[in-house]
């Protein structure tokens, strides 16, 4: 106890230390949002993936999905690592960082509503952007919440308030510089962290090989040996769980958000290995570990305490030194989520929503105050949720995290994708994709509450829970899009064509970075 008291003292005088130290670059709106857009690669591509990975992913997904599938749940990590941040990096980064600052965008809000030149838009993707952020945060809570219980076996609620107030400190004073920083050493720990735990929870059965006999001798009475097989019993379902939890980031306004700060091309060049080669380890890693739970878990404990238990009971038996790691390890990754959560949602409420709805210009000093207040006042939301979620009978981190994906990511992914690369997308067709994609998942939601059964065997196929609805909408708006944007021409915003002079500026670079136009002799 004395050991596992003391990291976790130091890691949270360390987090609250760097807040206070980024003080100074967060005395204006663009550093507070964006650290004055001058944000390098090892920073940014950390910051990528510690709001990417969280609680959820190494307490809810893994123990859910590796329960599922078995060890083929490590697909999931895969998909995350290559298309969830390496695609990602190079397909948006590049785009993403020059047109935001030629629109002098801060936030994914901001920058639909500018890119398609219509304030409306802008407070509609503002107030989707609020609203949805709640849950996830909310699932975040749940996750270390539980890990805490078991380590220090203090209330749920108690380890709910501790982290809300420590992660509103450091995100108050030091805003995005303050998270960036912070997000590294977390993300650094992550790395270690995960690597150690899978070490020591495979050693208990021989290693990785003895292992994966193991999880052989496993009973399944459709197919024997399933569970350590290269696709697992249920290829389908783990192709929608790796699109959601890959393909989904694209439209999430927290991750998009660190293209918009990052320094220039070498930064976007180095960041997306950095960030590709951390998803590795840390996604596929969680996953790769949850595929081994059936070897620590009963199905009736499963029944009995959710699978939300099942990455806790694995851990449980690992000695202090472990134990105080896996703690310091899911906090970092919680905590740096949340920053970028809050950091997010405060932001798009102070600098789109309020001003959009009361139609009067803030000053500098009021934006800074707004933001920071909301802060307080989004973290205070999400905690009660929280509590008074963990004694619902909705138990399941991944419905809550689902639900949110896939509002957001079908919402804002196909506007965004086409907005950087597509002059012709118009803003009927950005409308559209805001009202299918939400609508979908406010059913979703009703349907998990269990206030509508869905009729018919397209529905229920659909919305047998979130991730496939999530997917679905993230799919259809790709569709969408362009279909609506061809019928409804006359809503493309007349200032397109100047927008897209952005990427035609000639820049002058070295010969390491292009060879030029001479011809081949």
């Amino acid at each position: 106890m004395v050991i596992k008291s003391l990291l976790i003292l130091c890691f949270f005088a360390v987090m609250v230390a760097v807040g206070l130290y980024c003080r100074k670059h967060s005395t204006d709106v663009n550093g507070f949002v964006l650290g004055g857009r001058k944000v390098g690669a090892w920073l940014t591509a950390f910051a990528y993936g510690t709001s990417y990975f969280s609680a959820v992913i190494f307490v809810g997904y893994a123990g859910q999905f590796g329960w599922i599938f078995g060890v083929s749940s490590t697909w999931i990590g895969l998909g995350n690592a290559f298309i969830g941040s390496l695609l990602a990096w190079a397909i948006l980064g590049r785009r993403t960082r020059i047109m935001s600052q030629h629109l002098n965008a801060k936030t994914m809000p901001e920058f639909l509503g500018t890119r398609y030149d219509s304030d409306k838009l802008k407070i509609l993707a503002s107030a989707i952007t609020f609203l949805f952020l709640i849950p996830y945060t909310a699932s975040l809570f749940n996750g270390l919440s539980r890990l805490f219980e078991m380590g220090f076996h203090i209330d749920y609620a108690v380890c709910v308030i501790v982290m809300a107030v420590l992660t509103g400190v450091y995100v108050i004073a030091g805003g995005y510089m303050a998270t960036a920083i912070n997000d590294f050493i977390q993300g650094t720990i992550m790395l270690f962290g995960i690597s150690a735990v899978i070490l020591a929870v495979l050693s208990k059965h021989g290693g990785f090989m003895g292992s994966l006999a193991e999880m052989a001798k496993i009973e399944n009475p459709v197919m024997p040996g399933v569970y350590n097989s290269f696709f697992g019993p249920a290829p389908l379902f783990l192709l929608v769980v790796v699109l959601l939890t890959s393909l989904g980031t694209w439209g999430l306004p927290q991750m998009v958000s660190k293209f918009y700060a990052i320094r220039n091309e070498g930064a976007v060049k180095k960041g997306t290995m950095i960030s590709t080669l951390f998803a590795i380890v840390v996604a596929g890693g969680c996953y790769f570990l949850g595929g081994f739970g059936r070897l620590f878990v009963t199905q009736e404990q499963v029944d009995a305490n959710g699978f939300d238990s099942i990455i806790p009971t694995m851990l449980s038996g690992l000695p202090d030194i472990l134990i105080a790691i896996v703690l310091v390890l899911v906090l970092s990754a919680s905590m740096s989520t949340l920053s970028s959560l809050v950091l997010t949602s405060s932001s798009t409420l102070m600098l789109d929503f309020i001003p959009g709805v009361s139609r009067s210009e803030l000053s500098e000093k009021s934006k800074l105050t707004g933001m920071r207040v909301l802060i307080a006042v989004f973290i205070l939301i999400s905690a009660v949720i929280a509590i008074v979620q963990a004694k619902s009978r909705i138990t399941f981190i991944a419905q809550l995290m689902g639900v949110s994906w896939g509002a957001l990511a079908g919402s804002f992914l196909a506007p965004l994708l086409y907005g950087l690369y597509w002059k012709k997308t118009t803003k009927a067709a950005v409308g559209v994709c805001y009202a299918f994609g939400t609508m979908l998942m406010v059913i979703q939601l009703c349907v998990s509450l269990g206030l509508y059964a869905p009729s018919g065997a397209f529905a229920e196929f659909v919305f047998q829970n979130s991730l496939y609805s999530g997917v679905f909408a993230m799919l259809c708006s790709l569709v969408i899009v362009p279909v609506v944007s061809v019928l409804t021409q006359g809503t493309k915003p007349a200032a397109t064509d100047d927008m897209f002079k952005c990427y035609d500026i000639t820049a002058v670079v070295h010969v390491k970075t292009s060879l030029g136009d001479e011809e081949d002799a």
